[in-house]
């Protein structure tokens, strides 16, 4: 079914102009959700985050190595996103995460326990719903197949090959006015062919843990190029709507977003 999808929409794509493509893709999927009762119920969930945070100022902290010099504890107070398998801080600062959001079902195959016991609310991709199906305090996100900035995550969310882009999603979603970047180092040392599966061999140099994806840990290869797509749907997005994502990652690679000190943001007030 799923390749038979795909199959329509590349025909679709081409013989339709891009609204009319875009308007098509959208209502499938939103006759998806409301085809399943489960879908209708998470929707419905979800929609309860809707502007919570109107205004406000928001951080989502990426997983690269510039972490371990970015003092988490002066963001204390602020709402914070932490991603993936960014538990592996907690042990060693006193941190956790206003939301937590993790997409990709190896990891979430691999670090399901760990997950459960964040006790924060939790948007998960569906691979989730295996482990935490009936859990009050996880939300599940469908993937959506054309690349899109989705301003309902309810309805469903693009990845744009990176669970930041998913954050920033939410965070739109929620409300948020501005969000600062930490930690999106956007720099791989290891090589190879974007979405590769791998069986990591040894420690990891990409992460702020050499145990983030270390020995025999399966993960994928990044896909820069992609993401860079999605950062650029995101930055549109959030200015059209008199909103801004800025990045003050420490030696940060990205480009997308506009730098500022990590230092400075943290004398800045939050938006209100």
């Amino acid at each position: 079914m799923k390749k038979l999808l795909q199959t329509a929409d590349s025909v679709a794509e081409k013989i339709l102009s891009q609204s009319q493509y875009e308007m098509l893709i959208d209502f499938r999927d939103d006759l998806q959700s409301i085809l399943s009762k489960e879908n209708r119920h998470n929707a419905t969930q979800i929609q309860n985050f809707k502007n919570k945070h109107q205004g406000k100022r928001c951080f989502i902290i990426g997983n690269g190595p510039s972490l371990n010099r970015t003092d988490l504890s002066k963001i204390s107070g602020e709402y914070t996103f932490g991603l993936n398998r960014i538990y592996l801080l907690f042990d060693k600062i006193n941190f956790v995460p206003s939301y937590y959001i993790c997409t990709n079902p190896y990891v979430i195959e691999q670090s399901w326990t760990e997950i459960e016991k964040i006790a924060v609310p939790k948007f998960l991709g569906r691979a989730g719903m295996k482990y935490f199906a009936g859990k009050d305090d996880v939300f599940f996100l469908r993937s959506l197949s054309h690349p899109r900035f989705s301003y309902n995550p309810a309805r469903g969310v693009w990845e744009g090959a990176t669970v930041t882009f998913v954050a920033m999603q939410v965070a739109y979603y929620m409300g948020f006015r501005e969000i600062v970047l930490l930690g999106v180092d956007h720099y791989f040392k290891a090589k190879g062919n974007p979405h590769a599966l791998v069986v990591s061999e040894g420690a990891d140099p990409d992460h702020f843990s050499p145990d983030y994806f270390g020995k025999g840990v399966k993960w994928q290869l990044p896909d820069l190029a992609t993401s860079e797509i999605a950062y650029k749907m995101a930055k549109d997005a959030f200015e059209q709507h008199s909103r801004r994502v800025v990045d003050a990652t420490i030696n940060g690679r990205l480009s997308v977003f506009p730098k500022v000190s990590f230092d400075e943001i943290i004398e800045t007030k939050s938006p209100s």
